[in-house]
């Protein structure tokens, strides 16, 4: 059987370092995605939206990975890749310390050799299994980031303004502007791990200025 370690292949992507922002080229993916928006008045952790997009993502993940490995002509196991998250303000500047106003597409990572039928099977054994599900917001789609500026943030998710200011400081000083969408890519689990040692890859598009 054939074994993907995505984690491993996409290192530099999933495990950039804590120290100093850098500028990556980030390729075409394909993800699970589901999109939303956060609830008037509750953080993002408490939105009961964001909570069921987790549970339908997570959901297929794993039915897709178990798909993949009883596959009777090319079974691969591979890891389920982390949970990450694109936010963004319609028509307004993001900011992440105002939750106000938020959208979102909640997503994981899937392998090349996941096929839009092998996620439809996927689906419908899901929706079997568990009816109450919104699989009526889940689509697969590949998303192009392209060049993007990234660093690893350590700590508590209420840290991440000093860690984004860095960021922005080194789009400033290298001829950069942001655009597009903030990205996060979640590497901990905020229920069980001591905030301090929390990790969440911070990543935003950019361009050349002019």
């Amino acid at each position: 059987m054939q074994k993907l370690d995505l984690r491993n292949q996409y290192k530099h992507l999933y495990q950039p370092s804590a120290k100093k922002v850098e500028v990556v080229e980030v390729p075409s993916f394909r993800f699970a995605m589901v999109d939303g928006e956060i609830e008037p008045s509750i953080l993002p952790g408490d939105s009961p939206a964001f909570q069921q997009a987790l549970e339908v993502l997570y959901g297929i993940s794993y039915t897709l990975k178990f798909a993949s490995k009883l596959h009777t002509e090319n079974p691969v196991d591979y890891t389920v890749m982390a949970l990450e998250g694109l936010w963004w303000v319609e028509g307004g500047v993001f900011d992440i310390t105002k939750a106000d106003n938020w959208r979102w597409t909640a997503m994981i990572l899937q392998p090349e050799h996941i096929s839009a039928d092998m996620f439809q099977d996927a689906m419908a054994q899901l929706h079997r299994k568990k009816p109450s599900l919104a699989l009526d917001k889940l689509r697969l789609e590949t998303f192009h980031e392209g060049v993007c500026i990234q660093i690893m943030h350590v700590g508590p998710y209420a840290d991440e303004p000093a860690t984004l200011a860095r960021m922005e400081d080194y789009a400033r000083e290298n001829g950069y502007l942001l655009c597009g969408k903030h990205h996060e890519i979640y590497l901990g689990d905020p229920r069980r791990a001591d905030p301090a040692k929390l990790k969440t890859v911070l990543r935003h598009p950019v361009k050349r200025e002019g």
